[in-house]
């Protein structure tokens, strides 16, 4: 490292401890968000050697970061996208590849997933003319359950797409195995859940593809980005193809001839010979993310287990607080599981002498930022209320969301301090009303 540039990363880090100073938590004063980026010098140090290093397009620490995660979560490949939607999107898309043969999904078969939930969970099944097949979730743990997964599964279901709720897991072991069981392709939405685990096993090992999201709001992140990852190396190579302009070739940016062929090939109806870099076998995307982007990830990763450890804890300061008071139901984790939470989640009762609507005003004026289970019932949303789509059972769970329910934050940058100021605060307000 020349003089010059340890210089800069010296000063880089002064200057986070400057800005980064403050007052301390004022009651009612502070911002209790109820996500957010936790950053520290090392971070920001990360972005500004990326930057003076140029590399402002994908390159070696993508490839680092790609190759760290994918061990985190066992799988043997991961692909680095712009956002965690992209990732959901690539996921799904890449189900519907001609290289899958029989397996591929086709336009007009449906994909099981859950009504209450995000929506970039559900737009690349209908994005790629697919039928999304509706169910219900369970109050308190708020995922759905295997035997509803089950009741859905009808002649036309090629696969199951489902997140697990705000870190919580659903029963992912049984859910994958009756999509092995009946030839289903599964994707396991991992977005919320990173370190996530049910049986003793890590979210995000379970389905054929897995996707993360490193937003600002996720366990760990890049500013936006997201990844892909499975062990299947055909899906793999569609998902990177899709992610690349739906190019064949797999050289990296700035490398040539990697399969030491390229202007040997014949395909499609061009001529042979063409060069394989600018030979195209799926109609893809540029989703690429930026070195830029995974110096920052790599530096988060690193202090993922305790970004990890401080969620569960506020979670359970959370959970200890409030536990006994009326008119509100409070969450639980899924049995068997050991979850990452994202938030806290609060559903309050529909005979309750307050309105959600009431709490949430009065958490909102003390400065404690909520937030709604994302979409509610995602059939009632103007952006698919026309869409095709199939229900399976009653949506009375995510109707009841919908109206009632809202979440608290637990991430690692809320104190003990912010986490006491919620649990007095919504004390206060139940004591007013009750």
């Amino acid at each position: 490292m020349s003089d010059h540039k340890a210089l800069v990363l010296d000063e880089t880090r002064k200057h986070h401890l400057d800005v980064q100073r403050d007052g301390g938590f004022v009651p009612g004063v502070t911002e209790i968000w109820p996500s957010g980026a936790v950053l520290d010098a090392d971070d920001r140090a990360a972005l500004v050697e990326a930057a003076l290093d140029m590399r402002i397009a994908a390159g070696d620490r993508c490839r680092k970061f790609e190759s760290r995660f994918a061990r985190l979560l066992k799988r043997r490949k991961a692909h680095l996208t712009n956002s965690g939607s992209s990732a959901n999107l690539l996921a799904l898309t890449a189900l519907t590849s001609h290289t899958l043969g029989d397996r591929r999904l086709r336009p007009g078969q449906e994909v099981i997933t859950v009504a209450a939930g995000f929506p970039t969970t559900v737009n690349p099944i209908v994005q790629n003319g697919l039928i999304p097949v509706f169910v219900d979730v369970e109050l308190g743990i708020y995922n759905t359950t295997a035997d509803r997964v089950a009741q859905a599964i009808g002649p036309k279901t090629g696969a199951i797409m489902i997140a697990h709720a705000l870190g919580n897991p659903f029963e992912v072991a049984e859910i994958a195995q009756l999509a092995k069981d009946h030839g289903l392709l599964f994707v396991e939405d991992n977005c919320d859940a990173v370190g996530s685990t049910y049986d003793g096993r890590l979210t995000g090992t379970f389905g054929d593809l897995t996707t993360v999201s490193f937003y600002p709001a996720h366990h760990l992140t890049m500013g936006e980005g997201g990844i892909v990852l499975t062990s299947d190396l055909k899906l793999a190579r569609v998902v990177e193809s899709l992610r690349d302009w739906g190019r064949d070739c797999w050289c990296e940016p700035g490398k040539n001839n990697t399969c030491f062929k390229r202007f040997d090939y014949q395909m499609g109806k061009l001529p042979k010979g063409y060069d394989h870099k600018y030979i195209f076998s799926h109609v893809g995307y540029n989703l690429k993310a930026t070195d830029l982007q995974a110096a920052l990830g790599l530096t988060q990763l690193d202090k993922l287990d305790g970004f990890i450890a401080a969620r569960r804890r506020n979670w359970r300061r959370l959970r200890e607080g409030l536990d006994g008071v009326p008119h509100l139901l409070l969450p639980e984790p899924t049995p068997r599981s050991e979850p990452s939470w994202f938030g806290f989640v609060i559903t309050v009762d529909p005979d309750a002498p307050f309105s959600r609507a009431a709490l949430v005003d009065f958490l909102e004026s003390r400065k404690i930022g909520t937030r709604r289970l994302f979409a509610g019932n995602l059939t009632r949303q103007p952006a698919y209320v026309d869409r095709p789509h199939r229900v399976v059972g009653e949506l009375t769970n995510s109707d009841l969301i919908t109206e009632q329910t809202f979440w608290v934050g637990v991430y690692p940058g809320l104190t003990d301090e912010m986490i006491d100021y919620v649990v007095d605060s919504v004390k206060e307000f139940v004591g007013r009303h009750g």
